[in-house]
């Protein structure tokens, strides 16, 4: 859960799935030049697929050096949590692109340091603004977030469920749906920026209240 917060003077900024893509992280990081005044806003979906996932999750971790961070957890944090929990999942997770994150540390799922475990810990399922609500997979159009279940909220793609607007009439921005044309799916009510950064895709993030939108040049 995240409490609602105005933000008047700088700009909020929603980025999506980023999946170890440290370098697009990077790229798009110089290519917004947070401010004190802003916002980010992550989407979830930091670690597994792609290759960098320890430096992605450094570089989170520092960013409220230069602006205000939310951090919300995706479904792949969680399948990483359980991991550590229980152990026969971590077959599951390792399926689902775990071994990549496991190689950028080292290898073996004891070696991820325990700041990095507390930061994911600390991601929150949603965040709330004045007119903005922002969770990492899908929602119910009549039911306040907070009353949610992690099925929905983490999990559900919206090739699964295409909800209609939510019932406090505010724009909901999500990820975790990848779209692989590189491009923002935009329903107006809800917009989906998960465009496939770790597969052929690009890293994109967009200001909510003016749109503009930062992303990274697909991979040749």
């Amino acid at each position: 859960m995240s409490e609602i917060i105005s933000n008047n003077t700088g700009r909020t900024i929603a980025i999506g799935d980023i999946h170890g893509c440290a370098s697009e992280l990077q790229t798009l990081l110089d290519l917004i030049q947070p401010s004190p005044e802003d916002t980010i806003i992550f989407l979830g979906d930091y670690i597994d697929r792609g290759p960098d996932s320890k430096i992605v999750i450094e570089t989170v971790m520092a960013l409220p050096e230069q602006c205000h961070v939310i951090t919300l957890i995706g479904n792949h944090e969680v399948m990483l949590l359980d991991a550590l929990q229980q152990p026969l999942m971590q077959s599951l997770w390792i399926q689902f692109g775990g071994q990549q994150t496991l190689d950028s540390y080292g290898g073996d799922i004891s070696s991820i340091p325990k700041e990095h475990l507390a930061f994911l810990r600390e991601c929150v399922r949603f965040h709330e603004t004045d007119d903005h609500l922002f969770v990492h997979a899908n929602y119910l159009p009549a039911t306040p977030l907070d009353q949610q279940t992690p099925q929905i909220l983490l999990w559900t793609h919206l090739t699964d469920l295409r909800p209609q607007p939510h019932v406090s009439g505010k724009r909901v921005i999500v990820g975790h749906t990848p779209q692989k044309n590189g491009k923002i799916l935009d329903f107006g009510h809800l917009v989906c920026l998960d465009t496939f950064c770790f597969g052929n895709g690009v890293l994109t993030a967009m200001d909510v209240h003016s749109n503009e939108v930062w992303q990274t040049a697909i991979r040749t």
